[in-house]
């Protein structure tokens, strides 16, 4: 084992529509001042930094912490899609547990465009070739864009084999605006019904419909993380720790399976999922929050299941008896997700790591979990990675 990684701050700002936000670089570096005001600590007291972004050209870490100082530090700039922002903080959660570092940043910010994601790139092959086959040969639906047909395919799947209803996809978004209604960081805060969410312009008959998709989103996020000598010395607030990590990658699963669920990282999610809890030695079922990758309400039923919080073809009954949200088993985003919140593809895994410090330190306000002790992160990104943190309050 090596040193113990404490979250000693954390920063985060309200989330925006593309074209209504700042610049990225400005964007992350008001979460980075934020996260450090967070902590007390000055900028010359970081000693690595990780800046994650998905859309941006080389050393934008660098555009964005210049704002902040030019101390000399070594910045590294991470892109691993939707995980970017959790991927930046594994890489700092390594360099404090190895004693390569004592206080290190984790950054992720995203300057969204307009519409469906698409690549920047036409000259070459994508990272998705192999996921559109796929995609392709399991669903067809071409005429949608390619993010719909993945989860929403994902999502038709479970509805073929464990009888999952439209209405229970609708159920997670509106869960999600309840959530987000308490959030002010949230950008849409408009309480949602299951029946409105039905109600939305239809994307795929019979399996999604528009609010059932998260929006295109710009904002930044940040963390702090150092070890609990250095917090000791420093004074800082040791309430939060991470107590264990894991990343995973594909499996030969993802396309042999022939299986939407696993083209979307099912696989990767179980296995992180279980690392986790087995270095951890505390079980998954045990958790008290979770802040899980709902880029759609599609991806946020099947995790349920990947994760282990409840057992696989029971998701439906999971949300039915409300163990989804306050007063059930977990409070699943109370941040309001990435349906509610958004999703700056960059910042979003170090937004959960916002939320979760701030309900394991009871700081959460009106979205405070009541007694939460410990929180479970998912961050997943096709191409392919998942990153899932187990954080515990002291």
């Amino acid at each position: 084992m090596g040193q113990e990684v404490i979250v000693a701050g954390v920063g985060m700002i309200k989330f925006a529509k593309p074209g209504a936000s700042e610049s990225y670089d400005q964007m992350g570096a008001a979460a980075v001042r934020a996260a450090l005001k967070d902590a007390g600590l000055p900028y010359d007291a970081v000693q690595q930094a990780y800046a994650g972004y998905v859309y941006g050209d080389s050393t934008c870490g660098q555009k964005a912490l210049y704002h902040v100082g030019m101390t000399g530090l070594p910045i590294i700039n991470v892109n691993n899609n939707c995980s970017t922002g959790s991927t930046a903080l594994f890489m700092a959660r390594q360099a404090i547990e190895s004693g390569m570092a004592d206080c290190v940043l984790a950054v992720g910010f995203e300057q969204m465009q307009p519409g469906a994601l698409t690549s920047h790139w036409t000259d070459r092959p994508t990272p998705f070739d192999d996921f559109d086959a796929a995609c392709d040969a399991l669903v067809g639906q071409g005429e949608i864009p390619l993010a719909l047909r993945y989860f929403g395919g994902a999502g038709k799947s479970h509805m073929e084999k464990h009888g999952t209803e439209l209405a229970d996809f609708a159920k997670i978004r509106a869960k999600a605006s309840r959530h987000a209604a308490r959030n002010p960081l949230a950008l849409f805060d408009k309480e949602l019904t299951t029946e409105e969410v039905l109600a939305a312009p239809v994307i795929w008959e019979g399996v999604m419909t528009r609010l059932m998709a998260c929006p295109p989103t710009c904002g930044g996020a940040a963390a702090i993380l150092c070890s609990q000598a250095f917090a000791e010395k420093h004074g800082l607030n040791t309430t939060v720790q991470i107590k264990a990590q894991a990343m995973t990658t594909d499996y030969a699963s993802t396309f042999e399976a022939k299986d939407m669920m696993q083209v979307v990282g099912y696989d990767m999610t179980a296995a992180a999922a279980q690392q986790v809890q087995e270095a951890s030695g505390i079980a998954i079922t045990d958790v008290d929050v979770v802040e899980l990758h709902d880029c759609f309400a599609h991806n946020e039923l099947i995790t349920y299941e990947g994760l282990g919080l409840t057992p696989e073809g029971t998701a439906q009954k999971f949300i039915a008896d409300g163990n989804n949200t306050y007063g059930g088993k977990y409070v699943t985003n109370p941040s309001g997700g990435l349906l509610s919140k958004g999703h700056p593809l960059g910042a979003t895994g170090l937004a959960q790591c916002y939320e979760l410090t701030h309900q394991l330190r009871g700081t959460a306000q009106a979205r405070q979990v009541e007694g939460a002790r410990t929180a479970l992160q998912h961050n997943l990104g096709l191409g392919g990675a998942c990153v899932v943190t187990l954080y515990q309050a002291a």
